[in-house]
């Protein structure tokens, strides 16, 4: 029921592709674009083979970031929602006290980043011993050297027969050797033949460190934009934005974690709503 009232319909192509063979138990090595279903297409299968009156961590679903974990885990739930299936979500930066105090309730599906899911299993709290699914998405980031040694060290956790489902849309060298190793026989999944999803058009402009701000205004100026994201790891740029008059431009790497996920909800909500003759600019000012 709850899949219906997500709306949908028909599975997508990495869902119809992913899902009957998750139910089979076999592991899985997807590569899907973003935008495609993703998600859905591991969340489902992992939902459908919890057994709800069994008080233990059945699977666990690693995420490389805390936004994504919290957009996992609330998919999980509107998916579940008639389901009595326990879902948490856990990350580094907030109280590990409170997710000590979680774990003792029951908690059938876990969703969070290595490093806090790894605390939490060493401090005997996080049993994962019934746990026979393990769901890596954006596998490519999980595997870099920041997170694999944390992830090798939870599979360890981990029974001898489980499942690991691995969604990504690049798979590095760093993939490989791991899938060698973990995964010997998964079945492999490539919807990567175009890598741009349908209705998007990509442009990559060429320019100096110096031109950019120039790029951006002559831009903004010939095109018809009311609404942006700008990916940026520079002041300069920043503070070019926060200077235009008709613009809204937030800069969420200065905001708490609450006023950040505050203002992407509000960002959101203006492009559903829209306000005339306003530019609207979120820039997510990165490395500083």
């Amino acid at each position: 029921m709850g899949i219906y009232e997500k709306g949908f319909e028909r599975p997508s192509p990495i869902q119809e592709e992913s899902i009957p063979i998750a139910l089979t138990g076999s592991d899985i090595l997807a590569r899907a674009k973003n935008g495609t279903g993703k998600t859905a297409a591991f969340c489902i299968p992992a939902l459908e083979k919890i057994d709800q009156d069994k008080n233990a961590i059945q699977v666990v679903i690693l995420v490389p970031t805390r936004e994504l974990a919290l957009q996992t885990s609330q998919v999980c739930k509107e998916l579940g929602k008639h389901l009595k299936i326990q879902v948490m979500v856990t990350t580094g930066g907030t109280s590990l006290k409170d997710d000590i105090v979680r774990l003792y309730q029951p908690v059938h599906l876990l969703v969070g980043t290595p490093g806090r899911i790894l605390d939490l299993t060493k401090k005997g709290v996080c049993i994962l011993k019934d746990c026979s699914m393990l769901i890596m998405d954006e596998a490519d980031k999980l595997l870099s050297p920041e997170f694999q040694p944390s992830v090798e060290q939870l599979i360890r956790y981990l029974p001898a027969s489980r499942q690991i489902l691995m969604f990504s849309a690049t798979f590095p060298v760093t993939v490989k050797e791991f899938k060698d190793k973990y995964l010997p026989k998964p079945y492999v999944i490539n919807l990567m033949d175009e890598l741009t999803l349908k209705g998007i058009t990509q442009f990559y402009a060429f320019v100096e460190e110096r031109q950019k701000v120039h790029c951006l205004n002559t831009l903004f100026s010939k095109l018809q934009i009311n609404q942006s994201i700008i990916f940026c790891n520079s002041v300069i740029v920043s503070n070019y934005w926060r200077r235009r008059s008709q613009s809204l431009v937030i800069l969420a790497s200065i905001f708490t974690q609450r006023c950040c996920k505050t203002t992407v909800i509000e960002f959101s909500m203006i492009s559903v709503m829209g306000r005339a003759g306003t530019l609207f600019v979120l820039i997510f000012l990165q490395g500083e």
